[in-house]
């Protein structure tokens, strides 16, 4: 018994893209593990920071 296989184009793959959709772009794989690492680090620099202001103050609380 043979099955009958129906086929849809999807609208949005056989429409050309348009200037809108051009603009954006994807970043490469690198890229975002350079920004993410150098938001990391960010991140741990600030929290250290704020670890020292909070140690500071404790010190001098106690003295």
């Amino acid at each position: 018994m043979a099955t009958p296989i129906t086929t849809t184009e999807n609208v949005l793959q056989s429409t050309p893209r348009s200037a809108a959709g051009a603009r954006t772009s994807k970043l490469p794989g690198w890229i975002w593990f350079v920004l993410l690492w150098c938001g990391g680090v960010g991140a741990a620099v600030s929290l250290g920071f704020v670890f020292k202001v909070f140690m500071n103050l404790t010190l001098f609380a106690v003295k």
